[in-house]
């Protein structure tokens, strides 16, 4: 099982990470983020499957490809905005890692903006005038 190994992996990074932490704190820092990269490396097939499937469907459902890969390119802002600003958290700049998901959020917002005029412009054609 893939979930147990990246379990067994985060848990023997974090040990390492605070028994290192005491007399290097920038090398458990560094392993931290090696650990979070790697697990994220390990999970790019699975990431990849996921997209091809949502592909497929949307194909199927005669959707207009533009939305689904708006739609894929928000949901990936959202995930390395997250792993940045835990990455922020981790080496203690919370004020940094708020200003990341803020980042991230604007951008959302920006790239959402065709998706939500769409909708409005669908909603109002159901409208009588």
């Amino acid at each position: 099982m893939d979930i147990i190994q990246i379990v067994g992996l985060g848990l023997i990074a974090t040990f390492l990470a605070l028994v290192v932490k005491e007399q290097k704190p920038q090398f458990a820092f560094l392993l931290t983020v090696f650990v979070g990269v790697f697990i994220f490396l390990f999970l790019i097939d699975e990431i990849v499957k996921v997209i091809y499937m949502l592909q497929n469907v949307a194909e199927q459902a005669n959707m207009n490809m533009i939305y689904l890969q708006t739609i894929l390119k928000i949901i990936g802002v959202a995930y390395i905005a997250e792993f940045g600003a835990q990455i922020a958290n981790d080496a203690g700049q919370a004020a940094i890692a708020s200003k990341i998901e803020l980042a991230g959020k604007i951008l959302i917002l920006v790239m959402a903006i065709p998706i939500l005029t769409a909708v409005i412009e669908m909603v109002l054609s159901f409208l009588p005038t």
